[in-house]
């Protein structure tokens, strides 16, 4: 058994508690007295509270602090289709993440169907229960009409992780790797490797933060996506075919500003990153192992602004930014949605943030390491404690500026306060 796996398997079936996740009461039931109110018969109360006014179930329930993390183990992280049952492990660490980083509860949901229509249904289903509904590791195609149709149908935000997490983080590292870079985001040349929902997703947000539509160029397993292909054009591909003669990642790349790897993992080869323009961002997001490793790209090329999905190394590309910190803001003022501005919102927070000085604390996280604004640092870190107060504030006043928050706030220096006070005893 290898060192990696006996490790985590040790790590999920520790203290004869299997998994990682548990459901803890909020509120004492140690008397006759106090299970006379937990339950029957206090428990009619708020019952019927809510059978009268659907809104006191945020009063009386823990509906607006819920969050269902709902998967069909279509399209696990990196391995696949495994199967509904085999996503649980992956499900619970997103509690796990949820709790940590934003204080949010979560029930995992794992659905043994493949059939879009039928995951509609039941999630729609179960919106009573939850504040929003974060979809995750569900394929491409299937991914977009499930998501599509739950927006619409549903008045809780709903929101698919692999599609739209990856899209913010990575623009915010885009943001400031072209400022480090010097160059302006409508004059970048960009490589997007991999069309699957994250591509894609990458792609539209790089357009909507200001890159030409034309400067972009997408690959998937065959090549160039380009005017008048014919093979494997499924779902969303034709919005990106572009006017080239570029057929090949080698050809595409030739002279780009950006590779923005979503693929396959060593894919990109020293000589296509010698060909590409000067200070070549490259985001090499395949896991565990990136489309070219930080070893060989910095060897090639001294000029390399890096990332990687991976923790260990300099600038993670990592969802744990997003998703935590978003729903934090979107269920703090109800919103019915999470819109297009919120996720901007949320992008350009962490790439300010990223400027900032980095407290010490922080640093200490990361065994003292000096974290400044530069090549190696574009995105804060998920241990800094500053990220919910930036993010989710940014995101709860985008959702309230666009009219999607049910219950808008206006002192958002007491919600700043809020944040932290919540999150203080995860810091201690």
């Amino acid at each position: 058994m290898d060192e990696l796996k006996d490790k985590a398997l040790k790590y999920h079936s520790l203290n004869n508690k299997p998994g990682k996740i548990e459901v803890v009461s909020t509120k004492p039931c140690m008397t006759a007295d106090e299970l006379s109110l937990a339950y029957t018969p206090g428990v009619a109360k708020p019952v019927l509270e809510i059978a009268d006014q659907e809104e006191n179930a945020y009063l009386y329930t823990s509906k607006g602090n819920l969050v269902a993390v709902v998967s069909n183990g279509t399209a696990i992280l990196g391995l696949g289709d495994k199967g509904a049952l085999a996503s649980k492990p992956v499900m619970e660490g997103k509690g796990v993440l949820f709790k940590r980083f934003a204080d949010v509860d979560v029930f995992d949901i794992e659905l043994d169907t493949k059939d879009p229509a039928k995951i509609i249904e039941v999630v729609k289903m179960m919106e009573p229960t939850f504040g929003g509904i974060n979809l995750e590791d569900i394929k491409a195609p299937e991914c977009f009409e499930i998501e599509d149709a739950l927006v619409e149908l549903c008045d809780i935000p709903v929101f698919h992780d692999d599609q739209h997490g990856t899209a913010i983080i990575s623009t915010a590292g885009l943001l400031n790797a072209a400022e480090i870079a010097g160059k302006k985001m409508e004059d970048l040349k960009i490589v997007v490797n991999g069309a699957g929902a994250a591509g894609i997703r990458c792609t539209e947000m790089f357009i909507a933060a200001g890159v030409k539509s034309e400067n972009v160029i997408m690959c998937d397993s065959i090549g160039v996506i380009y005017k008048g292909r014919k093979e494997r054009m499924t779902g969303l591909k034709s919005n990106f075919a572009r006017e080239t003669d570029a057929r090949t990642l080698a050809d595409a790349v030739k002279g780009a500003d950006a590779f923005i790897g979503l693929s396959v993992p060593d894919c990109l080869t020293a000589d296509m990153l010698l060909s590409m323009n000067h200070d070549p961002i490259v985001f090499a997001m395949s896991n565990p192992n990136p489309e070219i490793s930080p070893e060989l790209a910095h060897a090639t090329r001294d000029d390399v602004i890096m990332a990687t999905g991976r923790s260990d190394y300099p600038n993670q590309i990592n969802n744990v930014l997003g998703f935590p910190f978003i729903f934090r803001g979107a269920l703090d003022v109800r919103a019915r949605k999470i819109t297009e501005g919120m996720k901007m919102a949320a992008a350009i927070s962490l790439a300010n943030l990223a400027k900032e000085p980095v407290p010490q604390s922080v640093k200490n996280a990361y065994k003292g390491k000096d974290l400044v604004f530069g090549r190696e640092y574009l995105v804060p870190t998920p241990f800094d404690h500053r990220v919910i107060e930036w993010e989710s504030l940014a995101v709860a006043k985008a959702a309230c500026d666009e009219g999607v928050a049910k219950k808008p706030i206006s002192d958002w220096e007491h919600y700043r306060a809020e944040l932290n006070r919540r999150m203080e005893k995860f810091w201690k």
